[in-house]
């Protein structure tokens, strides 16, 4: 099962975009967790947001909440990453990937857990 995410673009600033993840045939993806990561140039991935399995719960890093919201849509074959008011330290290569569950603990979500990588989304965020 390979991820794809899309829905990335050039922003100004407090601009909102919506990023999807989904595979590239529609398969649910009802049984796993999925992770939104980030990275920026020079920089490490990062776990920016995390939706589990039975209850759907969510999982935010500290840097994106309030402004970050995870959902699945009706069928569970894809999750969305609602993003308002953008900033420019949100200008990164945006990826999602699965796993059993979330592992989200202590603000840190345990990338190396997670796989399934597609390509990501670039999302620029400027003026």
């Amino acid at each position: 099962v390979q991820l794809q995410a899309s829905g990335g673009g050039l922003v100004q600033p407090g601009g909102s975009l919506r990023l999807s993840c989904a595979t590239s045939t529609g398969s649910t993806l009802a049984y796993w967790a999925i992770g939104w990561f980030r990275q920026a140039p020079g920089k490490e991935r990062e776990g920016v947001s995390c939706i589990g399995t039975s209850d759907d719960s969510t999982y935010y890093a500290d840097s994106v909440k309030g402004r970050f919201t995870i959902s699945r849509n009706n069928d569970k074959s894809a999750v969305y990453l609602q993003i308002n008011s953008l900033k420019s330290g949100d200008t990164a290569v945006y990826y999602c990937g699965l796993d059993p569950g979330c592992g989200y603990s202590k603000g840190i979500f345990p990338i190396k857990a997670y796989s399934n990588w597609g390509q990501g989304t670039l999302v620029t965020v400027s003026s």
